[in-house]
């Protein structure tokens, strides 16, 4: 089985504080039900309030990011047969999310 990462940005839900509240509690249905059926890894939301650092080779850390890199909103890792099973997922988590998401697959790692 294959590992695939469903996510978005936290642009993507421009909701009101009543939708914000209803999509937090839908997706956490989408995520008990992702972990009723066994196929749940990890998820979460990004803490934007936190600023993410760039650790180098020699232990040094900076505020520095690669150029072009933003990582926040949401995401979520399920572990399915099939692309078309994350696709499903991905859609269902879309639905609770009020925002489209992007599916990509991990590479293989035989040791994970």
């Amino acid at each position: 089985m294959a590992k695939y990462l469903i996510s978005f940005p936290s642009a993507a839900m421009a909701l009101s504080d009543d939708e914000f509240a209803a999509a937090g509690i839908d997706s956490r249905a989408v995520i008990e039900e992702a972990k009723a059926a066994g196929v749940y890894v990890f998820g979460g939301g990004i803490d934007e309030g936190v600023a993410p650092v760039l650790v180098a080779g020699d232990g040094s850390v900076s505020s520095d990011t690669y150029p072009g890199s933003r990582l926040d909103g949401g995401f979520t890792v399920l572990e399915v047969p099939t692309r078309a099973e994350a696709v499903e997922w991905a859609r269902k988590i879309a639905v609770a999310c009020r925002c489209a998401q992007e599916v990509r697959e991990f590479m293989y790692d035989p040791a994970s």
